[in-house]
């Protein structure tokens, strides 16, 4: 009996060092890897691009280890094909015939095979997202929260912030930003620290081929940008339109550090590939659309001088020349360019409608002087205004100024909108038929102008540290060791870079749209939202402008009455059953009704 105890105890202890041997290797892969040059941090993503909602489907490249809150731990191997369901509030795991109830959270867990780093495939995403995932249940729908090590992150961010084939320097400054910038959004009190959009950064996992963009975050490990021996929020956008932006245009607070100017950026504005938008006025009136001339008639409308302007409603007017073109009335104190008006000087005609003629012609064209003055032959000369008296000077008949506020509603109609903020940095030309303006400027324009950088890296022009030295003058680059960033400040819409806006629930439900009972209203047809990114929205106005106040963000797919197209061209009226609105017509595809 004896020995049959001894045999039995020596198998358990034999079974128990096996266990051991399979738990022992599998330590986090991030621990393995801490670098004794930097202070190893962990940052987690809350993943919206994946717009889970009831269901996920993930392909496992290496080990993981599944720890679910209503059921035991499974060891999943690499390769593994697993499908998360949502059901009855909570998850269920499936993978080769197994399911397994999760309940309200699921834990993937890495698990370190030799040099290789675990990560997971998404159905249709082409990245690998190295990692520790963990999926809850949140406002009905699956809500997935990414932990790796911050060096493995900026691996996903800088080839999607800008892009692989970018000069490497460029990459470099890149990778100190985004890496400065994530560190400075840490906050262990929160569910997560960045969110995979550009509300924060680009972060689509690691690309099969990036491998530019993987070397810069090599060669620029651990590095930092600080002030005052405190990480900055290092800002950055797209472009910056010819001019650096001052943090405190954007986000209010005064705990912005110096180390941001209003400086002029001749590296932007001479990339060719920086996004602008042209508008070119002819000087003999010809080619202006039917609203930019409305917007000419209501700015020469609220001039006193006009008070005896006998146009009628639908009557138009017509621009025979434009004599003169200004940018006027900066934004922010100098030197800043930003220009908010647009003066233009034109002479003018009248097109009577309706047969309203002059009483000794039945021509349907006047002079805007005959119309002011139709008892005279001859046009009247200026008049002083009296000394002391507030009366307008007259200008000569038939020639005004027309004073235009460039946002939102005059950018929108020349086509000088290139991202949306109403903060596009115009200039203007002219040569001897035309004025041409030139819009530039793709997000807020404050740090590092992604397209800036590019230029100034081709062809070895400058190294990463002269390009950060020309966006952030002053900040010390350094090898971070855990210092702490300024509290941050709140940003607004402006202050965001390009995307879509982040929510609680991945991929809001669509609001519901009764077609088959009552059928559409005369003249309506059915479209659904599809010109947009899986991860984007849609704004819907209340009224038919870039400007107007936003009602709700419609998301991919929503189905939509179009119930007219607006006075405004590219606009329609649309509705559902919740709401109703205005939106742009590029962005809708139409859908026949069932």
């Amino acid at each position: 009996m004896r020995l049959i105890r001894k045999q039995s105890v020596l198998r358990k202890a034999v079974l128990l060092v096996l266990c051991l041997a399979l738990l022992l290797p599998q330590v986090s892969l991030a621990a393995k890897k801490k670098n004794t040059n930097t202070a190893a941090s962990d940052i987690r993503v809350h993943l919206t691009r994946l717009n889970l909602s009831d269901e996920a489907w993930m392909t496992l490249e290496g080990r993981y280890l599944a720890q679910c809150a209503d059921g035991p731990e499974v060891l999943l191997p690499a390769g593994a094909q697993i499908t998360v369901l949502l059901r009855n509030g909570k998850m269920v795991l499936f993978h080769n015939g197994l399911s397994l109830s999760a309940g309200k959270e699921l834990k993937l867990l890495r698990r370190c095979d030799g040099d290789t780093e675990p990560g997971i495939r998404f159905n249709l995403q082409s990245g690998v997202y190295p990692g520790d995932l963990t999926l809850t249940v949140k406002d009905g729908a699956i809500r997935p929260i990414l932990t790796l090590p911050l060096e493995s992150y900026l691996k996903g961010v800088v080839p999607y912030e800008m892009s692989d084939s970018f000069p490497l320097e460029a990459l470099k400054a890149q990778a100190v930003c985004a890496r400065t910038y994530a560190l400075s959004k840490m906050n262990p009190s929160a569910d997560w620290d960045v969110v995979d959009n550009t509300n924060d950064q680009a972060f689509k996992g690691i690309p099969d081929n990036s491998e530019n963009a993987s070397l810069a975050v090599q060669e620029t490990e651990g590095l930092v940008l600080t002030w005052d021996n405190k990480l900055i929020t290092a800002w950055y956008s797209a472009s910056n339109g010819g001019q650096t932006e001052l943090p405190g245009n954007i986000w209010s607070g005064d705990n912005i550090p110096g180390c941001f100017a209003m400086t002029d950026d001749p590296w932007d504005v001479q990339n060719p590939e920086s996004t602008v938008r042209t508008a070119v006025l002819q000087k003999d009136g010809s080619g202006l659309s039917a609203g930019f001339l409305r917007l000419i008639r209501t700015a020469l409308a609220k001039e006193p001088k006009l008070d005896d302007f006998r146009l009628g409603e639908k009557d138009e007017i017509r621009v025979d020349a434009i004599r003169a073109v200004q940018l006027t009335t900066p934004r922010y104190k100098a030197p800043s360019r930003l220009m908010t008006r647009l003066e233009l000087t034109v002479s003018l005609s009248a097109v009577l409608k309706e047969g309203r003629t002059r009483p000794d012609t039945d021509e349907d064209e006047l002079n805007i002087s005959d119309i002011l003055y139709p008892d005279r032959t001859a046009e009247p000369t200026a008049t002083p205004a009296p000394a002391g008296e507030g009366t307008p000077e007259l200008t000569p008949a038939g020639t005004y100024t027309a004073v235009l506020d460039l946002f939102p509603e005059t950018v929108f109609q020349l086509g000088l909108s290139v991202y949306g903020a109403d903060n596009e940095i115009i200039t203007l030309s002219e040569d001897e038929t035309s004025f041409t303006l030139t819009a530039g400027r793709y997000g807020h324009g404050v740090g590092l102008s992604q397209r800036g950088a590019q230029y100034q890296a081709s062809e070895g022009k400058k190294k990463y540290t002269e390009i950060l030295d020309f966006y952030y003058p002053g900040a010390k680059l350094k090898r971070y060791t855990g210092e702490s960033a300024a509290p941050p400040t709140p940003d607004p819409l402006l202050g965001q870079t390009p995307g879509p806006i982040p929510t609680a629930t991945p991929r809001p439900t669509l609001m519901p749209v009764t077609t088959a009972e009552a059928g559409l209203p005369e003249g309506a047809w059915l479209a659904s939202v599809e010109n947009i990114d899986d991860d984007s929205s849609l704004n819907l106005r209340e009224k038919p402008s870039a400007g107007s106040k936003v009602l709700r963000r419609l998301y991919k797919h929503q189905q939509l009455i179009v119930l007219e197209e607006a006075e405004v061209p590219g606009w329609a009226r649309v509705k559902t059953d919740v709401v109703e609105g205005y939106v742009m017509l590029s962005f809708l595809q139409k859908t026949e009704q069932e």
